[in-house]
């Protein structure tokens, strides 16, 4: 899965780079939003809140911003949406499963727009159940090297419930059981090493590996899937070579 690594590596940089533009701010005062609604607007109480709060930060989006986004999912401040988390399943050009992670106040809307992007980008809408059973819900937790070596990170995170440390090049990545994502994250905090993001992600346990013309169109249906402003999460098991993932950066 190396190819599909340096995807989910790359698509963090850019994440963190496309934080500075208005939609990307936006979909992450949502998240915070309907953490605090969920869960309490106390984040010591609420890890999910917690995480939220942190990731927000870590991509620059002011605080005054994140505290109104609380007070709203809390019920102290007017103005909050009444959002649900849906689920789309398609698949992608070259028989690659997508599951599309939405947050949205309007089932229909989203519905539109992850379709239209599918079928623009020469993808199809799948029945709900037929591509999900490719994937498994694990935490994942990404940690900058900062001089780190894997037996540091591994040595912080394999009493906390980590399954395994994976090396992205300039950063690791720490997979664990989806109900252990805090507990490891607090390990390494512990450990007093510094993390990216922490997140419940979906992980493919299949891969369709992809050359350089599939990757290209479905790198650009995952683009159009992601411009959706009620598009939270796009996941999808392919596997881009090395070989081909440097055409691609180059």
């Amino acid at each position: 899965m190396s190819g599909h690594s340096k995807w989910a590596t790359t698509k963090h940089k850019k994440a963190v780079i496309d934080a500075k533009r208005g939609k990307a701010f936006a979909k992450l005062i949502k998240n915070v939003e309907v953490a605090a609604r969920t869960g309490g607007a106390d984040p010591a109480g609420n890890p999910t809140l917690y995480d939220a709060i942190q990731k927000a930060k870590k991509t620059s989006v002011p605080n005054d911003n994140i505290d109104r986004a609380i007070k709203r999912g809390a019920g102290l401040e007017a103005g909050g949406a009444d959002y649900q988390n849906i689920t789309y399943e398609g698949y992608a050009p070259g028989g690659v499963a997508i599951l599309v992670e939405c947050l949205t106040d309007n089932r229909n809307r989203a519905a539109g727009e992850v379709r239209t992007a599918m079928t623009r980008g020469g993808g199809s809408m799948a029945d709900p159940g037929s591509v999900s059973y490719l994937f498994t819900r694990k935490g994942v937790i990404i940690v900058p090297k900062a001089g780190l070596s894997e037996d540091d990170v591994l040595s912080a995170v394999l009493d906390a419930g980590a399954e395994e440390v994976n090396d992205l090049g300039d950063e690791f990545e720490v997979v664990s059981e989806a109900g252990d994502v805090v507990a490891v994250r607090t390990a390494l905090q512990s450990a007093g090493i510094d993390y990216d993001s922490a997140d419940v992600n979906w992980l493919p346990s299949v891969t369709v590996p992809l050359d350089e013309e599939a990757a290209r169109k479905v790198l650009k249906l995952v683009d159009a899937l992601e411009d959706s402003d009620d598009v939270q999460a796009v996941f999808a098991n392919f596997d881009i070579p090395d070989d081909v993932m440097a055409k691609l950066d180059n």
